[in-house]
Order: C-alpha cells, then sequence, then structure tokens
C-alpha cells in the first residue's frame, strides 16, 4: 500500500516556494505506484520580484521531458500568472498556439519548456497542484464502470472528466468541473490518472496520497488472487532455468528487433510479470491497449506476447515461436501506423518494446539497456493497472487513434528530443577480456565514453569491479558490470557470454586482450611455461573468439573482434619463444577468423602494441625485471629504453591502444578486416612491410 514518504525535518530546509515543490516532486516520483517514470506533473504558486524588483505573481511547473523523482529546481519552469489566466476565457486553442504562447509567459528563457499540462494547473484556483498516475486510481479510471465505482469509494468529492488528450481543452474541461462542484477534492481523468491539491506543499501530498490509499483499499477488497488474471494457466519454470532460457533465446530476439536500428535487451522475472504471463486471459488483456497514455511512447500499444506453452526442453520451439511473432508484429506495427498516419510522420522502429513469455518472464527492448528498462518500469505499471481494473470489472484503455495521436504526438516527441544525441557506440555492447588492466580498462572507458554498454571479463573479479563501479558512478547504472573467467576454461567462456546475453541481449564488439608474458632463453624454456602461454594468449583467444562468432551469427546484425597481439607477433624477440610464437598465433587467428566472418559482416582486426608498461598486471610482474635483464639494464631504465628505441621517441599508454581499439570497432572502418595496426612508436625491426 501506498505510504506517505514525507519528512518535517527534510520538508524545512527547504528555503523557499520552489524547494518546496523540488522535495514534493521527488517523494511522489519516489514511488512508481504513484506516479510513472517520466510522467505527471506538480506546481506551486507563489509571489517573486522580477528584474525590475516587482512583486510578481508565478507559478513553477514541471518542465517537460524531466522525472519528477530525480528533478531539481532548474527542471522547473517560471510563468506569470497574470499573463495565463486571461486565457480561461478563450474557446478554444491549438497546442502550438499554447506553446508559442506559455513561452512568451517565462519569467527566464533559460527555463525548460512547461509541461504539456501546464494550462491544467494553471486553470485550477489552487497554490499546489499534483497530477499523477497512481496505478490505483488508474485502474478505476481503465475499467469499463469506473465512473460509477468511483462514486461509491468518493461520493460527491470527485469530479470525471472523459478521455482528452491533455492540452486547452482538457485543462478547462478540468477547471470547469471543479468550479461546478464546491465539495471537489480530486479529478479522475478517464483513462489517464488523478488531479489533487493543497493549501500547502505538504497538504497538497498528504491529498495524494489518501486519495490513493482510498482507492487502494476500495480495490484490495475485491481482488481475489486465485482467479488474477483468470486464474493462472502455466506455472513458472524455476529461476536458473528462466534465466538460462532467457540467456539462450535473447541474442535471436536481439537480432531480429534490431533490423532497423540495433536495440539494448533486458530481462525481468519480477514475481508481478510471472503472474500476469501465465494467466489464462493475460494473452488477450494484454492485447486491450496501454494502461496509460504516458506509456505509449515506451511500451507502444501493446506488447508481443508469445503462445508457448512452458517446457524447458523446447528452447528451439521458443526461438522459432518468437522470431516468428516479431516479424509479425513488425508488419502489424507497419499497418498501424499506416491507417493512422499524419503528413510528415516518421516511423519509430516496429519492433516490440515488451516481449511477455509463458514460465519465462519479460524481455525489453530500448535504445540503451537503461531505455529498455524504462519499457519494462513502465509494464509494471500496466500489471498493476490491470490486475486493479479487473478485479473491478473489465479493463478498457484508448482507441487505435487515441493511442497513435499519443504515441505521434508532436509534443511527447519533443520530450524524445531532448535526449542526448546518440555516439558512436550506442546500442552497442562491448565483451572485453583482461578488463581490469590497463589497456582493457582503457578500451572500456573510451568505448562506454561514445554510448558503448561494457563487460569487463578478468581472472581478477575485485579489479574488473573496481572499474565497473567507476564507470557506472560516471555514465550511469549498468553501463558496465564484471564477470570473474578464466579464458582457458571452456566452460567458463561460455558462461560469462550466457550472462552478458541476459544481461544486455547479445555482444558486438569483442576485445581479445587478456595475457601474460614469460621470458627466457630458448633452451631454457620449460614445457610447462611454453604451453601457459599458449593456453592463455592462443587458446584463449580461441575460446572467447569462437563463442562470440557463434553469438554474432545467431544474431545476424555483424559485428567486430579486436584482438590485441604485441611487437612480437611479428618480431622475433629475444628469450621470448614461448610468448612470440604464442603473440604469432592471435594474429594469425585473426587473420583465419576474418576470413570466415565476412559472409555475417563479422570484422576481425589485430593491434600491435609494444611496452605498455602504465596500469599492467603483466609489467608490474617478474615480466619486467626479466626484460631489463634480456637487456642487460636495471629495471628502472627500461621505460626510457624503450621510449629511445622507437622512431618517434614516444612512450606507448594504454588509452593509445584505446584509440586504436576504438578505430577498428567503429564504422570508420567499416570495410576493414584481417587488418594489423602497429601502435608501438614505430619499431623497425616489427615494420609489417
Amino acid at each position: 500500500m501506498v505510504q506517505s514518504l514525507w519528512e518535517q525535518s527534510k520538508a524545512q530546509q527547504a528555503q523557499n516556494t520552489l524547494d518546496e515543490l523540488v522535495y514534493r516532486s521527488n517523494l511522489i516520483g519516489a514511488d512508481r505506484r504513484v506516479c510513472n517514470w517520466g510522467g505527471g506533473n506538480t506546481s506551486s504558486k507563489t509571489t517573486i520580484q522580477d528584474f525590475r524588483g516587482n512583486d510578481v505573481e508565478v507559478m513553477y511547473v514541471k518542465g517537460s521531458g524531466s522525472d519528477l523523482a530525480t528533478m531539481k529546481a532548474g527542471n522547473f519552469t517560471g510563468l506569470r500568472m497574470e499573463d495565463i489566466r486571461p486565457l480561461f476565457e478563450r474557446d478554444s486553442m491549438s497546442d502550438e498556439e499554447m506553446v508559442a504562447y506559455l513561452g512568451h509567459c517565462m519569467v527566464d528563457a533559460k527555463h525548460p519548456r512547461a509541461s504539456i499540462e501546464t494550462l491544467l494547473h494553471a486553470f485550477l484556483p489552487f497554490r499546489h497542484v499534483d497530477h499523477t498516475h497512481p496505478d490505483a486510481i488508474i485502474s478505476l479510471c481503465c475499467a469499463h464502470n469506473g465512473k460509477e465505482l468511483a462514486q461509491e469509494i468518493f461520493g460527491d468529492r470527485f469530479v470525471w472528466v472523459p478521455y482528452v488528450r491533455p492540452g486547452f481543452t482538457l485543462s478547462k474541461m478540468i477547471a470547469e468541473g471543479v468550479l461546478a462542484n464546491p465539495n471537489a477534492e480530486l479529478v479522475l481523468m478517464e483513462k489517464h490518472g488523478l488531479v489533487t491539491w493543497g493549501d500547502t506543499s505538504e497538504a497538497c501530498y498528504a491529498q495524494t496520497i489518501r486519495i490513493i490509499s482510498e482507492a487502494e483499499a476500495f480495490i484490495e477488497a475485491r481482488v481475489n488472487n486465485d482467479k488474477l488474471f483468470g486464474g493462472r494457466k502455466h506455472a513458472p519454470l524455476a529461476a536458473e532455468i528462466r534465466r538460462s532460457i532467457a540467456a539462450e533465446v535473447m541474442p535471436a530476439v536481439r537480432g531480429a528487433v534490431s533490423d532497423a536500428k540495433k536495440m539494448i535487451l533486458s530481462f525481468d522475472d519480477q514475481d508481478d510479470v510471472l503472474d500476469f504471463v501465465g494467466g489464462i486471459d493475460s494473452p488477450k488483456l494484454s492485447q486491450v491497449g496501454a494502461a496509460c497514455p504516458d506509456h505509449l511512447v515506451h511500451t507502444k500499444v501493446v506488447p508481443l506476447f508469445i503462445d508457448w506453452t512452458p517446457n524447458a526442453e523446447d528452447v528451439e520451439g521458443l526461438k522459432a515461436k518468437l522470431i516468428e511473432g516479431i516479424a509479425a508484429y513488425k508488419a502489424q506495427y507497419q499497418a498501424y501506423f499506416e491507417r493512422n498516419r499524419h503528413e510528415g510522420d516518421v516511423m519509430f522502429e516496429a519492433a516490440p518494446r515488451v516481449i511477455l513469455i509463458p514460465g519465462i518472464g519479460m524481455i525489453n527492448t530500448g535504445k540503451s539497456w537503461a531505455m529498455s528498462q524504462v519499457s519494462g518500469a513502465l509494464y509494471h505499471r500496466a500489471i498493476a493497472v490491470m490486475r486493479g481494473a479487473t478485479a473491478l470489472g473489465d479493463f478498457v484503455s484508448l482507441s487505435e487513434n487515441e493511442s497513435y495521436n499519443v504515441e505521434y504526438w508532436p509534443l511527447e516527441l519533443y520530450k524524445l528530443s531532448l535526449a542526448p544525441a546518440e555516439a558512436e557506440f550506442s546500442r552497442q555492447i562491448a565483451f572485453i577480456t583482461g578488463g581490469a588492466g590497463g589497456i582493457g580498462s582503457a578500451a572500456a572507458r573510451r568505448l562506454v565514453a561514445e554510448g558503448a554498454n561494457v563487460v569487463l571479463a578478468d581472472l581478477n573479479l575485485e579489479g574488473a569491479q573496481q572499474v565497473a563501479e567507476e564507470i557506472n558512478t560516471k555514465y550511469g547504472e549498468n553501463r558496465a558490470f564484471a564477470v570473474k573467467m578464466d579464458v582457458t576454461d571452456e566452460e567458463a567462456v561460455q558462461r560469462a557470454y550466457r550472462e552478458t546475453s541476459v544481461t544486455y541481449g547479445g555482444v558486438d564488439i569483442i576485445v581479445n586482450n587478456a595475457g601474460l608474458a614469460t621470458s627466457s632463453p630458448f633452451d631454457e624454456t620449460s614445457l610447462k611455461e611454453w604451453n601457459l602461454n599458449m593456453n592463455v594468449l592462443g587458446t584463449g583467444y580461441f575460446l572467447v573468439a569462437r563463442e562470440a562468432f557463434s553469438l554474432m551469427k545467431v544474431q545476424g546484425i555483424g559485428g567486430s573482434m579486436v584482438f590485441i597481439g604485441s611487437k612480437n607477433s611479428v618480431y622475433a624477440g629475444k628469450n621470448v619463444t614461448a610468448y612470440s610464437s604464442a603473440k604469432a598465433l592471435e594474429a594469425h587467428l585473426a587473420r583465419c577468423i576474418a576470413a570466415e566472418g565476412g559472409e555475417y559482416g563479422i570484422r576481425v582486426n589485430t593491434i600491435l602494441p609494444d611496452a605498455i608498461l602504465q596500469g599492467s598486471a603483466i609489467w608490474n610482474s617478474n615480466w619486467r625485471n626479466e626484460r631489463a635483464a634480456a637487456y642487460g639494464i636495471e629495471p628502472d631504465q627500461l621505460e626510457e629504453h624503450y621510449r629511445k628505441r622507437t622512431t618517434l621517441l614516444v612512450n606507448i599508454y594504454p588509452q593509445d591502444i584505446a584509440e586504436g581499439i576504438a578505430y577498428f570497432a567503429s564504422s570508420k572502418s567499416s570495410k576493414t578486416t584481417g587488418c594489423m595496426l602497429t601502435i608501438d612508436g614505430g619499431v623497425p625491426a616489427a615494420f609489417t612491410r
């Protein structure tokens, strides 16, 4: 049940009305049962001094494209009420006129564009107003008999408005309804949400929570868990089996949804999802429509529901149904677009955002992992709404045309335009071995900086986790994750790729970088030393590349492999027979894979670095002493020795290799495969030609 989160000690820290509004808004957004991600809006009216020193009545309202849970003072827009109030006398106003007019009402041109529903707040004669999308309220507003049930709950304290897309008309309808009912304490917006108000921020928030609680209690008294969603048809498979199956099918799903643009996937098997996908009525119920207009841009009108009987032995059958279902969904979406389009509309990717699988759970798609999570979070809210609405009556939604007009509404599309531009590696997943080391961590930072999600695979799990934590702190949740992996262990490599698939959906880039180095005269090289180099640098690179190759073929959207070889791949170094031979093997292995990968769009290229001492576990081991001894110098002289032997008289750093990795992984080298790139400052003995 929804609870008040108000803490007076924190509220008292507010310095002014705007600070109070920020605190209230953050509390509302903190509980997604109260308000959707990115949805809802709040406002407060107050008096400020303008640039001339005159007192001016101003309304602060949520800026377009913000999320209540995280917004700050700078995400609100201040508008002069004396400019807005006259609009109430108008009979009509187009969206374009409204946006242009409100732009002139702003007290600061640097403020964001005001919320779509600004006039809803302005026309109501209350200091503080909340518009939210509570699960319980939308359940009521999406029940076929919602208005009648609202009378049972609220008596004459509510105003009911039929569904109208937000804007001038809806705002005026709400205000007129409230003015006509002196007992009104709330507004119920059919198929949409709730409006509440108060004399203070605290009173407004308390009213929001109280009204939601009344609706929740009414619904919960009528929920029969045994008959939820028509009763259970399919029980969920065991958690480990669900995750294993998801890992196996998600690369195929990713390929099928990435025909227009690549998508990042996420998997969700929380209890409410499993209850819903296992319901008798759920296949039909899921196709009724969106549970709230605010969901549409992120979930589309309906999800893809897979008709599959849960069976751990029928993974191939599930995979086939997913591919077939996605193809059918895209064709249906194209037809939906053509039936409803307006001149100038450009169709979004036709692939589903939400895929429901009985016994398994939910797969979500998006342009990033974060956006796939948004689709999933909103569908959790849809499940909650359908749970409540079906406990009260029949679940109803917008018509197809109403849905389209929200999904392709210019004012909603404007919110999407506020997102940062996509970068070179946006929508891509990189798998980096030796991710805790100097080159691996530098490559991860470089790729993430241009949009990638990265997997840091390393025997040193703690070190990889530290790099992942640093990246996530800077760039956002789950942009990177660490996995412990021994490249010589076939099962461990396969397990790491399964974890990658269930986390992001697949892989686009691999950086084959894990390494070690030993040094000894040839006649003193033991079989153990020889096998160690061959196992890690040969077999390890083979296993990592082979699993990626298979996964990329399943996806069917190409891929890029970058092998980190060495100057010694082409140069016969003194006292490094085992290491040099294995590094030469790597370079030729890359060329062999490139020859086979071309028809699948899989490119494979190799970088030949030299003497990367900074941040290297190899160079901080006995290898430094061994190489110094080979050159007859002291270990602390090694870096200068390497600099002087280059024609450019430079040292080479991990960031330099990361630049080469980024080049080979990028669209700039889209027509290059089987290539070797030397990044060693110019060592003539290692010139490749």
